[in-house]
């Protein structure tokens, strides 16, 4: 097998942060690139094969500088996360990129695409076909997958699919439950992209990518619930309007909004690819839909598994079946001159005697006696052994479990409750100013973990905003 020297953009994502070790399983040279370097070398393990480069795509000069001198570029970036206005900025991240390609050196691209609707309008589904036709009208030869439902832990869509099968008693879904598709298992993906890194190619390519079943929502629903041991009760109404449909959306689950508003455009079609093409090109064993969701459930605490919970025991011991995959979350930033190391100094009194947790003391001391009705027993005083704070370190019921210094603290939700979570405090050094972030994550567990949020929703509208202003204030 020939090694390749590989770009992949947009490696901090699902599809990306899963392609990059097998990549390096290969023996090719991997260059992983994402908008944030943080969240990209918390998701990927170093390697001596791999680099890690910061890229944002909206930056042109520094897409020219990145994007120059491979054999394969993976182009896995879509702006659903952006907000409204996501078609726009996706098109310019494509104008972007192309231009790198039209004036530096690059043998190929493989460009993750989405199926196309016969049918309807979507924004996302849009952007994706117009990227396509900007990277085409490049001199680099670009190979282009398009797919529908990926399945497989952290796959958006699924994700969707699983929050509501575990999160509500009767599952209330919009009409488009009876549009069919033929999801495609993630590892008979990366099957098909690592195939073609192998494959240079001379001209464009398009390929539809997919499973070999064919079910509408409905029926994967009721999979889904069989395999999770989740009663099937399914109420599909018009009154979900897509709007309406968005909004309840992001109540039940915890797919992040703006990529669960894009995702529900797409779903409300039918999605079945014609994958005859690329199954003859590159053969392999199609797993069923019932295989592709055993597998997914089998792999799906990984999550706890990952080096966002520092591979803390405590983490991967709490961990249950059915918590959620994305978090939910709540925090606040705020930008101040004060130095990086002046804000560490505070951020790391974090629970002591003399500072408490900075603002609204008293609300963290009542939840703390709280935990008595929910089975945690008296309210623990606990405080670092040493001068400095260190992996391990325990704080009243949160335990120090990722940290770097004048960068970064994960303290592991030590309390009872339906769920998991972490709280996290980290600092930005942008040169003229820093940026200070303090921000609870949640991944509940079922409908309980929800309540359970949206109970405590209200304190964390102001109880953040209050910390950043006082670490600021007393640095």
């Amino acid at each position: 097998m020939k090694q390749k020297k590989v770009l992949v953009v947009g490696a901090s994502g699902y599809v990306g942060s899963q392609l990059v070790p097998l990549l390096l399983e290969q023996g090719h040279q991997v260059t992983a690139s994402a908008r944030n370097s943080t969240l990209l070398k918390s998701r990927i393990n170093s390697h001596p094969n791999l680099t890690f480069t910061q890229l944002d795509l909206a930056n042109k000069p520094q897409t020219l500088q990145v994007v120059d001198n491979f054999d394969t570029v993976f182009f896995l970036v879509h702006g659903m996360n952006h907000g409204h206005d996501f078609l726009d900025y996706e098109l310019s991240l494509a104008h972007h990129f192309a231009a790198a390609l039209t004036q530096n050196t690059i043998g190929q691209v493989i460009y993750l695409s989405s199926l196309q609707p016969q049918t309807g309008y979507s924004e996302h589904l849009n952007a994706r076909k117009e990227t396509g036709n900007i990277l085409r009208n490049t001199p680099v030869p670009i190979v282009e997958l398009c797919a529908g439902v990926i399945i497989g832990p952290g796959s958006a869509a699924f994700e969707i699919m699983r929050d509501f099968v575990y999160n509500l008693p009767i599952l209330i879904t919009p009409k488009w439950v009876d549009s069919k598709a033929n999801p495609i298992a993630l590892q008979n993906l990366n099957h098909y992209l690592l195939s073609l890194v192998q494959e240079a190619a001379s001209d464009n390519q398009s390929y539809e990518v997919g499973g070999p079943d064919t079910l509408s929502y409905r029926q994967q629903f009721k999979v889904l619930c069989h395999a999770t041991h989740n009663r099937y009760r399914l109420l599909a109404t018009p009154l979900l309007t897509p709007s309406m449909a968005s909004r309840w959306l992001g109540m039940v689950t915890s797919v992040p909004s703006n990529v669960g508003r894009a995702l529900l455009a797409g779903l409300s079609h039918d999605f079945v690819a014609d994958s005859q093409a690329i199954r003859v090109r590159f053969p392999q064993h199609l797993y069923s839909y019932q295989e592709m969701i055993n597998h997914t459930l089998s792999r799906e605490d990984e999550f706890a598994r990952g080096k966002v919970w520092g591979f803390d025991p405590g983490a991967l011991q709490r961990w249950q079946p059915g918590y959620g995959y994305y978090p939910k979350q709540a925090g606040a930033s705020i930008k101040t001159d004060k130095t990086a190391e002046e804000l560490w100094q505070i951020v790391t009194q974090l629970g002591s005697p003399q500072q408490g947790y900075f603002f609204a003391n008293i609300l963290w001391r009542t939840r703390e006696w709280l935990d008595v009705f929910f089975g945690g027993g008296r309210p623990k005083r606990q405080a670092p052994e040493g001068p400095t704070l260190k992996l391990g370190d325990h704080i009243d019921s949160w335990k120090v479990i990722r940290i770097k210094d004048q960068q970064f603290l994960s303290l592991l939700f030590g309390m009872k409750g339906p769920g998991l979570g972490r709280l996290e405090c980290t600092i930005i050094d942008h040169g003229d100013y820093r940026e200070l972030d303090v921000r609870a994550w949640w991944h509940p567990k079922g409908f309980l973990g929800l309540l359970y949020w949206y109970a405590m929703f209200p304190a964390h509208l102001f109880i953040f905003k209050g910390m950043v202003k006082a670490i600021c204030r007393k640095a």
